[in-house]
């Protein structure tokens, strides 16, 4: 892929967080944007290394994960094409990454500046308020999430998970393709491997998905729908 400052731009105006600047600002943040490619499993960032940029995802996965000081490994987050991530460091008081960041599989990203984005909402206080309200709307999704994970169990979690990939790929013939590995989703989902193999395997027993390798077909979404229901 080949990107121009005009194909930068277009990209950025159709995400969200950007949404709060003029066509100005945001040819400046473009100007100030790079194209990053990674392979599979290449490091894009490490615990600790200064933040100059936060990014977009715009194919393959980006996996964000801890290490405990045992060495294991524990998944914060997948990033899917389309969605932002680090930016909220830019406001931390000391700016540095929290966690690691790694390919899932090739993955194209943008990577943007911190210091540009940062300058503009310092020069615009509307410009500023209406990204603080855009990332309040993400903080309530993410608290939704931490909820998820502590309240229920993991059969809710993982059919939590299946029912939102299905949805967003789509409702009408809601199938979807595992393109992370299972012991990444387990990680992210608090959830042992071999947990997670047992869910799947009963969830097809009750004719609810059939699995075939990382294929997921969903047979019955409303009777997973009721199966999470269930369970709050």
């Amino acid at each position: 892929m080949s990107l121009d400052n005009g194909k930068i731009q277009a990209i950025l105006r159709n995400v969200g967080h950007f949404t709060a600047l003029d066509e100005q600002q945001l040819a400046e943040l473009a100007a100030a944007t790079r194209l990053v490619r990674l392979g599979e499993n290449e490091n894009l960032f490490q615990h600790g290394q200064p933040a100059e940029d936060f990014f977009l995802v715009l194919s393959g996965q980006i996996k964000l994960f801890r290490l405990s000081e045992g060495g294991d490994e524990k998944v914060i987050e997948i990033i899917t094409p389309g969605r932002l991530f680090a930016e909220a460091v830019m406001f931390m008081e000391r700016q540095v990454y929290p966690v690691n960041a790694q390919a899932v599989q090739a993955t194209e990203l943008l990577a943007i500046s911190s210091r540009v984005f940062t300058r503009i909402l310092r020069e615009s206080v509307d410009t500023c308020f209406r990204f603080m309200g855009i990332m309040s709307q993400r903080l309530h999704r993410h608290l939704n999430e931490i909820d998820s994970l502590t309240l229920h169990n993991a059969t809710y979690r993982l059919v939590s998970y299946l029912l939102n990939e299905a949805t967003q790929s789509n409702r009408d013939q809601p199938s979807l393709q595992l393109n992370t590995p299972k012991h990444v989703v387990a990680s992210r989902l608090s959830i042992q491997p071999e947990t997670l193999s047992r869910i799947l395997s009963r969830l097809s027993k009750q004719d609810l998905i059939e699995v075939r390798g990382s294929h997921i077909e969903v047979l019955d979404y409303d009777g997973l729908l009721e199966l999470v229901a269930g369970q709050i």
